[in-house]
């Protein structure tokens, strides 16, 4: 068996080629890989036997010359991205029987390019948190430190790729979801532009802030899974038509660089975290890349105006699940109210049960106007703020999260309000709609930290291509 550790597409591809290794080996590595960090709960469900199958069709597609660009990739995808003829829960009680009778354009685009899918990932509930504890499911484990949270919601996502359980995962993004527990990995986790990747067959959660995006160990992959699963997609009107380029890594240009005086500022930044963002800006500065400070004195407004109104999206789109269509039905239902209101109130969670709470609250009549219209009225000036920054800068830089990965069942996890100032840094960009990159920096006590940056809208290529560089910075 292949017991080699991949962190590139293009290693694989290479150990192909020169008869080192097969999809069928590495089939069998990640599934014996998925049995041993079992109790890390990364993984709600691994298709054995069809991965098998897929990984020998594809090695004879291989043989053949007719194998697609992803040929030898193992992916994991989070629970609230359909796959048809899998089960979809969103790590859900109310869809626990839930099986997708469509694939998602980004997942299919994907598929057509010969990716093989291990198994469906752990979250937090409908992608409703900042540590995966939220799951019915149960939390997911920090594969560095077990005692220590995965962060959220796509804790199960980057567990995966931590754990070397697959090479790459997508996970969906709406206030940080892939680039917080990217951080609290060691992964690369990238949140692209609002509609660069189409969100059909996402679940929604907050439809003008979701985004599909890559959990991976390197930019290279990051990239090419990004470009073949971005464009245009007749299914969802929200998808751009922008041009989607190739990336390609140059170590030789520089950039103009702004960094956050509030975050480095911040009272709630861990000292650890204030260290490794010091070290960042140094280490750039050394790269021969123009780093300033920037002002941007809108980071204390930014969490309460996402939460203002994902809440308020939530609310709606979780009308759906009322136990009359699809999903959970309360064995207690008797009539149309009981219904409802059974169904609901056994099938979600405590989290996700608030969000529905709090937005509907925000959607009130008496309280619309003092709550929802002006959240979107912060939402429009923290917008042209940022992109008043990447108007003089190429990237905004600030740490990805105030802290490392914390406790399970820690103090953030017991206070909602602590929870949700986890996303501090990470709202900005889906704020905005703008794309953003949690690379992997310094250590402390073993834990990993990310760095973010963010740029102009459709340049997920300048977020892909500083993360080469800083990458070398850390490993050599």
């Amino acid at each position: 068996m292949n017991t080699k550790k991949y962190t590139s597409l293009q290693n694989i591809q290479s150990d192909i080629r020169e008869g080192k290794t097969s999809c069928v080996l590495l089939a069998d590595y990640y599934i014996s890989q998925n049995k041993k960090h079992a109790h890390l709960n990364a993984m709600l469900e691994v298709f054995e036997e069809e991965v098998r199958a897929k990984a020998a069709e594809v090695d004879d597609k291989i043989k053949a010359g007719t194998a697609g660009r992803l040929a030898g990739m193992f992916l994991a995808i989070k629970d609230n991205i359909c796959y048809k003829g899998h089960t979809a829960s969103g790590a859900s009680k109310i869809l626990e029987n839930y099986e997708a009778v469509y694939t998602a354009t980004a997942l299919q685009r994907l598929l057509n390019e010969d990716v093989i899918i291990i198994g469906r990932c752990n979250c937090d509930e409908f992608a409703m948190g900042a540590s995966n504890e939220n799951s019915a499911y149960g939390a997911v484990k920090n594969a560095a430190d077990n005692t220590k949270v995965s962060g959220g919601s796509s804790g199960g996502s980057a567990v995966a790729v931590q754990a070397d359980l697959c090479l790459a995962s997508l996970g969906s993004d709406t206030g940080g979801s892939i680039r917080q527990p990217a951080s609290f990995t060691g992964t690369l986790g990238l949140k692209p532009t609002y509609g660069r990747i189409s969100r059909s067959g996402l679940f929604s959660y907050a439809s003008s802030f979701d985004q599909i995006g890559p959990i991976t160990s390197s930019d290279t992959d990051a990239g090419l899974l990004l470009e073949i699963m971005a464009g245009v997609d007749d299914q969802d009107a929200t998808s751009s038509s922008a041009e989607v380029t190739t990336y390609t890594p140059n170590a030789s240009k520089k950039y103009k660089i702004a960094y956050s005086k509030e975050a480095m500022e911040s009272e709630g930044l861990e000292p650890a975290v204030k260290a490794a963002y010091q070290d960042i800006i140094a280490k750039l500065k050394t790269d021969g890349h123009t780093v300033e400070e920037y002002s941007y004195p809108y980071l204390d407004y930014m969490v309460p105006c996402y939460y203002v109104l994902t809440t308020a999206e939530a609310s709606s789109n979780l009308s759906r699940y009322s136990g009359m269509l699809y999903g959970r039905r309360s064995e207690q239902a008797h009539d149309i109210n009981s219904t409802f209101k059974k169904s609901r109130s056994e099938g979600f969670g405590t989290e996700v049960k608030r969000r529905i709470m709090t937005g509907t609250f925000v959607l009130s009549a008496d309280e619309y106007d003092a709550y929802y219209a002006k959240a979107q009225k912060v939402r429009r000036i923290i917008k042209e703020e940022s992109e008043k920054i990447l108007e003089s800068y190429d990237l905004f830089l600030c740490p990805t999260a105030p802290s490392t990965a914390f406790d399970i069942g820690g103090k953030q996890s017991q206070d909602p309000i602590q929870m949700y100032l986890a996303d501090i840094f990470t709202v900005q960009a889906p704020l905005s709609g703008l794309p953003a990159i949690s690379v992997p920096t310094l250590e402390s006590n073993g834990m990993s930290i990310g760095m973010q940056f963010m740029t102009k809208a459709f340049a997920e290529n300048e977020l892909l291509n500083i993360s080469n560089r800083v990458t070398t910075y850390y490993t050599g």
